[in-house]
């Protein structure tokens, strides 16, 4: 299925799903007790290290759920550890932050990390990647909105009046608009056609040789424990290193919970 005619459209959800992202996420929340013999059974990896990036105005209690599956799954999962995330303000400028957090994690197994970041904080996560690529094993992002423009989004105006910056200034360029270059590392972005809060096709990435995109069915806020969301991040972090393929989604089951995946 090509994904990329709408990509980089920039038509901003529409309201009625703005107005369901909470209860959609609280429902997809309240599927994981079902989901739990399904989550268990996800392949398992090395135990490398995971670092997980929360999303505009949330902190790492946002990500718990997430972590602590991965903790579960034999991972040495982290959160980011710096409060809510209010964009450049909360990374430095020059992202001294978490590019600090960052080195202080891989330094505890010597072995590259993984990066996972939530809307802005995958947005982050591309941005980050860039300047220390060889302290990172590979990005996922999910519903994470690194192509168009930022007023593309529902919400930035409310970042602006948080974060204290304008969405085109040139900090909060430095990290909101990533662009089209493939990032130094594996990269998989997971995003939902029904998000309320970011466009999808700005959610997407462009064709790679270690590009991939999954997509889910949910809302934004309830991206980081939706079950299929986790199942997917289990399945990418399971990949040996060095050896990283793209989503596989044959058969039935996965083929209904995942309407889309790779480039079409």
């Amino acid at each position: 299925m090509n994904v990329f005619g709408a990509r980089r459209s920039g038509k901003r959800p529409s309201a009625l799903l703005g107005l369901t992202e909470l209860p959609r996420a609280l429902a997809e929340f309240g599927m994981l007790p079902w989901a739990a013999p399904a989550l268990a059974m996800a392949p398992r990896g090395d135990g490398h290290s995971v670092l997980v990036i929360p999303g505009f105005n949330a902190s790492d209690s946002a990500t718990r759920v997430l972590r602590t599956y991965l903790h579960h799954l034999g991972y040495d999962a982290h959160g980011w550890d710096l409060g809510r995330n209010h964009g450049p303000r909360s990374v430095g400028e020059e992202g001294e932050k978490l590019l600090a957090r960052i080195a202080a994690i891989h330094d505890r197994q010597h072995r590259p990390i993984s990066l996972i970041g939530w809307s802005l904080g995958g947005i982050m996560a591309r941005a980050i990647c860039r300047r220390a690529p060889s302290r990172i094993r590979q990005v996922i992002t999910l519903g994470a909105p690194f192509a168009g423009t930022p007023k593309d989004t529902r919400v930035w105006r409310l970042y602006e009046w948080i974060s204290g910056h304008k969405v085109d200034d040139d900090l909060s360029l430095a990290y909101l608009r990533d662009g089209d270059t493939p990032l130094p590392v594996p990269s998989t972005a997971i995003w939902s056609r029904d998000d309320g809060v970011v466009p999808w096709g700005n959610c997407v990435e462009q064709h790679g040789v270690a590009t991939d995109n999954i997509e889910v069915f949910g809302s934004h806020f309830g991206l980081p424990v939706n079950p299929a969301v986790l199942y997917a991040i289990a399945d990418r972090l399971a990949q040996p290193e060095g050896e990283w393929t793209r989503f596989d989604r044959r058969g039935a089951v996965r083929a209904m919970v995942y309407p889309s995946s790779g480039h079409g």
